[in-house]
């Protein structure tokens, strides 16, 4: 089992700062990609950021320039640094990791809980 953990979500003020964070742990073998999603009410979950085990990040453009997305040294675990933040960024966010588990083979996609993150106008 792969286990998926969010962290770091709250309410702030618009132009204000949040940090989630999202931890892999179980049977992994090796992680491929660790990416970042939300979903607001009433809309499709849509993809935030991507940061692959290559060292590759991207950004939906409506985050660009204010949200970065960071791994740490053992690469199991994803930041989301969210500065600027404004109302439409009110959603649940979510991470997703494909990973190839150590005990079956292929590679699967696993996703967190989500964290609620509030900005208020």
């Amino acid at each position: 089992q792969v286990q998926v953990v969010e962290s770091g979500g709250g309410l702030v003020q618009a132009g204000g700062s949040l940090r989630l964070s999202c931890a892999a742990s179980g049977d992994i073998f090796r992680i491929n990609a660790m990416d970042w999603y939300r979903q607001a009410p009433g809309k499709q979950r849509e993809l935030v950021a991507i940061s692959t085990d290559g060292g590759i990040t991207r950004y939906a453009d409506s985050v660009k320039g204010r949200f970065t997305v960071s791994r740490d040294n053992a690469k199991t675990t994803v930041y989301l640094q969210m500065n600027d933040l404004k109302p439409d960024d009110t959603a649940v966010y979510y991470c997703s990791v494909t990973a190839q588990p150590a005990l079956r083979l292929g590679t699967f996609h696993y996703w967190g809980q989500g964290t609620q993150v509030t900005v208020s106008s």
